[in-house]
């Protein structure tokens, strides 16, 4: 069975004709609004027969959902074995409304016993399916359930593939939702020579083809890519698509999964700029893992290209280098060769770092849930193959958390960790820091200075509940007193998708991560008060972009500079997630580190064979 079957079984809901009323106004619906949604259905073909785009309307609900249809004709496209079993088919005698689609999904819920070419008749209830359920803001799928199934004949011609490519894409991503119905665009009608979304949702279900298309997302674990059909739109100069704004989404973009058990035809293995050569063709569905997806019947082959892994530059002696990594949930049960293979990237491709700030340490016996919060094995074997790989003896600082209370993996207890070459920078002890207790800004001989150090900062704060609290130290490298506070946001999770039925999509996850930038400012702020030069740097996975609002509130008042914004724009970037390459990592600067070299170095987020998912990011400066 296909490895994506795992993610086709995720949360989902059927949505009747009321929910489908709700979904249409926002709002809940009485069973008397509902009715009159449902019999607002399309009219049928003029012989009185229900077709397939009588089903699908103009616009994503389905103006027959609730009803029974009996004798939908149409010729087999694909049928699917996994997962959301089920098959999807299609009228050969289309109608002349570009809005409606022409194929709909069956879902049987058990293998399909119809084959592609089959013209068959279908009878059964029009719902309209929520992959990921209502709570996931998903589009909903149009598709008959509970079928009947005629075969009427088989090995017949499929329908013609409608082409997707640069050319049939809009560059307008999606219709403002209509405020009225809380920001939804299920009512409005599609567009799909105007927007994005509405192009493939006028194409849900149908047979689609695509040519020869750039892949600017690895093939991942569950069996899948995605490529663009733009070529141009974006482009990273290593071949992926960057995410700039909110207000300019990459529409070219289309997940790519196969139809093929991966016994009869293993999915192809493919990093960003890799190419996804000659015709890929098959449904168009829709999933929670990424929203139009090409479920391939036949599948391209890869073209690779080489892409490398980048190295970057050591620093020079008056340089300070300071790096982030997230180093995804390591601990001591992970096997030896992710350690290897960490260490050699902190060595080889980073040059090994003055400093290097860590995230997703884990507790010394991972996930398991026992109330263990140490990491010194963890951070013991990761410092031991760095030495292996030949690179410095680092030490090592760190607090531990209370347990359960920093969110990550169940029972890992993730947390940041200061490493650092005693032969180049000294760390400043102050103690007294624990999991509870905040670290303050003093004055002493003038300068500022940390109460403690290592430190956290104001963990008390809601801000940082069920979250990693900032981690604060104080370094010294020739004689000057260096700042670094190394932190691991709120991720996104409960934020819509970008395919969400709201444009634009809700962003939940932003108030936690706004209010931890908020905080981190703050002490920012308070160090610079005591001495206006302080040399402070705020690095980690900050989980969110460099134009978004989290950045804008680091950076509030000119207390730091985001240095990744120093990079020519095609090459700002730390992750690849569904086709978009994004920062996540950063590391900001505050007014005295005025010059500096900033590097993202792309050694995992853009290949199938990663380390972690995360690239990390160096600064080198002179303090």
């Amino acid at each position: 069975m296909p490895a994506a079957s795992s993610r086709t079984t995720a949360v989902s809901v059927v949505v009747t004709a009321a929910l489908a009323a709700g979904l249409l106004t926002g709002a809940a619906t009485t069973s008397a609004s509902a009715s009159a949604s449902a019999s607002a259905s399309a009219s049928p073909s003029a012989d009185g027969q229900v077709r397939i785009h009588d089903i699908q309307g103009t616009t994503r609900i389905s103006p027959l959902t609730g009803r029974q249809v009996s004798g939908v004709a149409g010729i087999v496209t694909g049928v699917r074995t996994y997962g959301s079993k089920g098959f999807w088919f299609q009228d050969p005698e289309p109608d002349a409304d570009p809005a409606t689609s022409e194929g709909v999904f069956v879902y049987t819920g058990s293998a399909p016993t119809v084959a592609v070419g089959d013209a068959v008749t279908v009878s059964g209830t029009v719902t309209e399916y929520v992959p990921g359920g209502l709570s996931s803001g998903n589009q909903s799928l149009t598709q008959i359930s509970k079928p009947t199934v005629a075969v009427v004949s088989s090995g017949n011609a499929l329908p013609a593939p409608v082409t997707v490519s640069e050319r049939s894409v809009p560059s307008r991503y999606a219709p403002e939702g209509d405020p009225a119905a809380g920001g939804s665009i299920d009512a409005l009608p599609l567009a799909p020579s105007r927007y994005a979304l509405d192009h493939y949702e006028s194409l849900e279900g149908m047979n689609i083809r695509i040519g020869t298309s750039r892949v600017v997302g690895a093939t991942d674990r569950y069996a899948e890519l995605w490529v663009t059909v733009k070529p141009h739109e974006n482009a990273s100069r290593r071949g992926g698509t960057v995410y700039g704004s909110y207000t300019a989404q990459n529409t070219g973009r289309l997940q790519i999964q196969s139809l093929v058990p991966l016994a009869e035809q293993p999915f192809p293995t493919a990093d960003v700029g890799d190419v996804l050569s000659g015709t890929t063709e098959g449904p168009l569905d829709f999933n929670q893992y990424g929203g139009y997806t090409l479920t391939a019947r036949t599948l391209g082959t890869v073209t690779g290209k080489g892409l490398a892994r980048e190295t970057t530059r050591r620093q020079r002696g008056g340089e300070l280098a300071v790096a982030t990594y997230n180093v995804e949930n390591l601990d001591p049960s992970d096997p030896q060769e992710k350690f290897d293979a960490l260490a050699a990237a902190v060595v080889d491709n980073l040059a090994s770092p003055d400093i290097v700030a860590l995230e997703e340490i884990q507790d010394n016996n991972g996930a398991k849930s026992d109330g263990t919060v140490a990491a010194d094995r963890t951070v013991k074997k990761f410092t031991d193959a760095i030495v292996a790989a030949g690179g410095p003896a680092y030490e090592w600082r760190s607090i531990d958390p209370e347990d359960k209370k920093d969110g990550g993996e169940p029972g890992g207890n993730i947390r940041q960790v200061f490493l650092f070459n005693p032969a180049r920078v000294s760390f400043t002890d102050r103690a007294g820091g624990d999991a509870t207790t905040a670290t303050d800004v003093v004055r002493e001989r003038g300068r500022a200075a940390l109460t403690l150090s290592p430190g956290r900062i104001d963990p008390a704060n809601a801000a940082w509940q069920d979250s990693r609290k900032p981690l604060a130290g104080e370094f010294s490298f020739r004689g000057r007193t260096v700042f670094v506070v190394a932190n691991h946001f709120a991720s996104k999770g409960g934020d819509e998708s970008i395919v969400s039925r709201h444009q634009p999509p809700a962003r939940s996850s932003e108030v936690q991560r706004h209010a931890q930038a908020e905080a981190v400012n703050t002490f920012v702020k308070k160090l610079l008060s005591v001495q206006k030069n302080a040399d402070v740097l705020v690095v980690g996975d900050i989980n969110d972009f460099e134009f978004s609002g989290t950045t804008k509130a680091l950076t509030a008042g000119g207390a730091l500079y985001p240095a990744v914004k120093s990079l020519p724009r095609p090459e700002r970037y730390s992750y690849v997630y569904q086709g978009n390459t994004q920062v996540l990592d950063q590391i900001l600067t505050s007014p005295s580190i005025d010059d500096f070299h900033y590097d993202s170095v792309h050694i995992n987020a853009e290949f199938a064979d990663q380390n972690s998912d995360h690239d990390p990011q160096v600064l080198r400066f002179r303090p």
